[in-house]
């Protein structure tokens, strides 16, 4: 019996020197189902039988000493939470997030997509895994026709019927056949190449291509909406210039050269010394390709072009490299943050 209103008292001390405000460490440490208050009340069972109606008046009363001590930990608590949370101030600034920034060629895209937007031109858009009738065979490139050999092709293995699309003619294809006239669309997006990587070349770039169908329309309407895209993007002190060209699926063909950005006209490495810098290839939508497309070309012309927006966007903001736009180094792209 001394022995254990010795253990009671040490206890009882303990509990009133305990420094730690957190009520749930000293409900586990004392009332928990491995406390101390029920260890201690297991020892009622050694205690002499005239003895325990005494010791028992000793356990409840140690035990409502404790259970009172927990209630005041509790209470205790639950008053400094609202003085903890005013330590706050609510009216301060948030702490500023670092924003991103759109990729250069986003913002090319968008602003190219603006200005033919203005034009009337709409956006289509079409799979970037194709067959080789939308891809090759409607735009005029019959099977072994040596035209094929100009774009080096991704097939897939399993059936080399399927590729992935090298332009995104494919998607103007796929609106023609709609038969839905007139047609004025522009179709940006990503296309592939089988090229060695460089400063100049990728496997992967993205393009937009226009295509413009109706009754009467003329290589001058070509010129005149190829003039206005060029003064809006580049400025209308930016000169340009139409050379004679192949393509398979326009005739006449052409390509369109604008003075280089980058050295003004004097000659440099990106524009080879000459001063010109080619940007897109256009010309007046074949026959062939019309009728493939199930459209009467006797009584429907158009006109299509494409460029790379890669092209134009290192000409914009006077980029050497075109391997920079896939890298993802945020040090180059953090320079277009505030860019539009």
């Amino acid at each position: 019996m001394e022995h254990l209103l010795q253990k009671i008292a040490a206890l009882k001390a303990e509990i009133v020197s305990f420094q730690d405000a957190d009520a749930e460490v000293f409900r586990i440490k004392y009332l928990g189902s491995k406390g101390h208050v029920k260890i201690i009340m297991g020892e009622m069972k050694n205690v002499a039988v005239e003895n325990k109606k005494e010791a028992g008046q000793f356990l409840n009363e140690f035990k409502l000493f404790a259970e009172s001590k927990y209630e005041n930990l509790k209470a205790l608590s639950n008053n400094e939470t609202p003085d903890k949370l005013n330590d706050i101030d609510l009216t301060l600034p948030a702490d500023i997030l670092p924003l991103g920034s759109r990729h250069p060629i986003s913002l090319i895209k968008n602003k190219i997509i603006s200005i033919f937007q203005r034009l009337g031109f709409t956006v289509a858009e079409g799979p970037e895994i194709e067959d080789d009738f939308h891809n090759f065979t409607a735009l005029n490139l019959p099977e072994n026709h040596p035209a094929r050999d100009m774009q080096d092709t991704f097939y897939i293995s399993q059936n080399p019927d399927w590729l992935l699309r090298t332009h995104t003619s494919s998607v103007q294809v796929r609106e023609m056949q709609k038969g839905n006239l007139p047609i004025r669309i522009i179709c940006p997006g990503r296309v592939y190449r089988n090229e060695t990587i460089s400063a100049r070349a990728h496997c992967f770039f993205h393009q937009v291509e226009g295509l413009y169908i109706a009754e009467n329309v003329s290589f001058a309407d070509l010129k005149q909406t190829l003039y206005f895209f060029v003064q809006e993007m580049f400025g209308k002190e930016v000169k340009l210039r139409f050379r004679p060209s192949y393509f398979p699926f326009t005739e006449p063909s052409a390509e369109m050269d604008i003075s280089c950005m980058i050295c003004e006209g004097q000659g440099c490495s990106v524009c080879k010394k000459t001063g010109w810098v080619e940007i897109l290839g256009c010309g007046m939508v074949h026959p062939n390709v019309l009728d493939n497309c199930g459209i009467d070309s006797n009584k429907y012309t158009g006109f299509a072009f494409g460029m790379g927006i890669e092209r134009i966007t290192m000409l914009k903001y006077q980029i050497k490299d075109l391997r920079l736009f896939s890298e993802n180094d945020q040090r180059f792209l953090k320079q277009f943050t505030s860019a539009v």
